[in-house]
């Protein structure tokens, strides 16, 4: 508080006049994180909604990278977070989904999501050095101990594959076993049942 204060060129026992403390303001902070996530459209099939939300939240909390750590470990309550749970919730449940499988469907999406944007954010090196560093990983890979791991790191060495993590890839097998799960939401607009 002192440091903000400081920055802020105030004393810092006048900013407890508008935050009850350091939590506070990293709530507040990470409310307008997420006010900066689509919110799903009661207008768009389901999975198209959730696929566009999913795209959103990767690309603003790797725009904020700090972000994905707080947002997982708070209770986030602020208005942009009610607003986009609220609207997730909505659109699932409109579409056909028990409020219950719309919170396993919300949390699988999130979960996945955050994940995700975690490992990518933390990948000890760039796409481009992937060919590169798997080739200096290739001669402690036994081919007759990890035969498979052998294969693919000589694939990826040689450029027959690139090796990096496909967002969409995992995103849409995850779209896939919720369609499976409730087949009843066939590209069902979000609106399409009252919650």
């Amino acid at each position: 508080m002192r440091a903000l204060g400081d920055a802020l060129g105030v004393k810092a026992m006048s900013l407890y006049n508008h935050v009850a403390d350091k939590d506070d303001i990293l709530d507040g902070i990470v409310d307008l994180v997420v006010g900066e996530m689509q919110v799903p459209s009661p207008a768009e099939p389901w999975r198209l909604s959730m696929r566009s939300r999913a795209f959103s939240a990767h690309e603003v909390l790797l725009r904020h990278p700090w972000a994905c750590g707080q947002l997982m470990s708070r209770v986030n309550v602020g208005p942009a977070m009610l607003r986009y749970v609220d609207a997730t919730i909505g659109c699932l449940h409109g579409a056909g989904f028990s409020l219950a499988m719309a919170d396993h469907a919300w949390n699988a999406l999130d979960s996945f999501t955050y994940g995700f944007t975690l490992q990518k954010l933390n990948f000890p090196f760039e796409a481009d050095e992937y060919s590169k560093v798997a080739a200096g990983y290739l001669p402690s890979l036994s081919a007759e101990r990890y035969p498979s791991m052998h294969a693919l790191t000589t694939l990826v060495a040689s450029g027959g594959h690139d090796g990096l993590h496909d967002f969409a890839f995992g995103l849409d097998l995850l779209l896939d076993g919720l369609e499976r799960a409730c087949p009843v939401v066939h590209s069902t607009p979000c609106s399409n049942v009252s919650p």
